[in-house]
């Protein structure tokens, strides 16, 4: 999308950050979101000092692969059970959403555990290569959930999977027309496939191909008229072809159909406030966002303090980007988000700040 840059008020080392987090290629959140955030390269950027500049190429090659940069996640040993843990059990390498979220892929021995999931009832969805996929119910307080899969010989459910892989795993236009063919491949088995149809018109938004995603996107909710993350898709795409009213008005129905859940919905609609220049309206996005998502995705911490920044509210950008380096200690953004936190701590005590 070719909006206007809001980069003004940003500490030196956040501008470095915002214009080489916000170019192509796009960098994924797909592990938990299944969206890419992928704004294009923007105008208007603000002449910086040789100081600067410097710093720019240091953060480059920090920021070296951004296909992985957003998707960040705390290293060391799995976190033992606790009173907000949840252990699930099924087939190996299988996938595990909870409300629709991504949460992560359970290992050799088909083992997933989680922290921090909220109390109460909710959802759960499994699948794995090979396998029928199952929705299960989490009733609440329950803190161990074993989910039996059953081999599938549905031959259209087997090439959607396969599309799916191939869609997670591209990297380049190439291997994205290929995850393309296999969409259509499984849409030919099976033309009313809603959730394929929504994989396909992804894959159409990664190659620009937007008239074409929206015509899958219409197709899916023929078949499925509520259906939350098809108008956030919707949404992403009217962004990418800079029809930002259109892009707000399916973000705003993809969190209504959604009943107010609808993590990459808000996101996109926060995205689209902060390039209005409406950083007041994006931030209160943003942190609906981080609540619906536990932690899941250490960015959107990035996202926010960048939003904070541009109201000039730097202490509460440092307990943002704090937070980041606490999910995401080895992350990509994180020397980057180091030499923000300095700087904005320095601009809090009022001092002067010297290239």
């Amino acid at each position: 999308m070719n909006g206007k840059s809001f980069i003004i008020d940003l500490s030196p080392t956040s501008r470095a950050l915002d214009s080489l987090v916000h170019v192509q290629p796009r960098v994924s959140l797909r592990s938990t979101l299944g969206f890419m955030l992928s704004p294009a390269p923007r105008a208007g950027r603000v002449q910086q000092k040789i100081g600067f500049l410097v710093l720019a190429i240091f953060i480059g090659f920090s920021l070296a692969d951004p296909n992985t940069a957003l998707s960040q996640r705390r290293s060391g040993s799995p976190a033992t059970p606790s009173s907000g843990s949840l252990t699930i059990n099924t087939a190996p390498n299988a996938i595990i959403w909870i409300d629709e979220i991504r949460r992560g892929v359970t290992d050799a021995t088909g083992r997933l555990e989680l922290t921090k999931v909220s109390p109460g009832r909710h959802t759960v969805r499994v699948r794995a290569t090979g396998f029928k996929e199952v929705t299960a119910p989490l009733l609440a307080g329950r803190r161990s959930l074993t989910v039996k899969l059953v081999k599938t010989a549905d031959q259209a459910e087997l090439v959607f999977q396969e599309a799916e892989g191939a869609r997670e795993q591209a990297r380049d236009d190439e291997s994205r027309r290929k995850a393309e063919e296999v969409y259509r491949n499984a849409l030919k088995l099976r033309p009313a496939y809603p959730a394929a149809r929504v994989g396909l018109a992804r894959v159409l938004l990664d190659l620009n191909k937007y008239q074409e995603a929206l015509a899958e996107i219409d197709s899916a909710r023929r078949a499925r008229p509520v259906y939350p993350e098809a108008s956030a898709v919707e949404g992403r795409i009217n962004r990418e072809a800079a029809f930002t009213d259109d892009a707000i008005q399916s973000f705003r129905r993809a969190i209504r159909e959604a009943k107010g859940f609808q993590p990459e919905a808000h996101v996109g609609l926060a995205r689209v406030l902060e390039e209005k220049g409406q950083y007041a309206e994006a931030e209160v996005e943003f942190r609906k966002a981080l609540a619906q998502l536990s932690d899941s995705e250490p960015v959107i911490y990035q996202l926010l303090g960048a939003a904070l920044e541009k109201q000039q509210k730097f202490k509460e950008a440092v307990v943002a980007y704090e937070k980041y380096l606490e999910l995401a200690p080895q992350g990509s953004l994180a020397p980057a988000i180091r030499s923000i936190i300095d700087q904005l701590r320095r601009d809090a005590e009022g001092l002067e700040i010297i290239p």
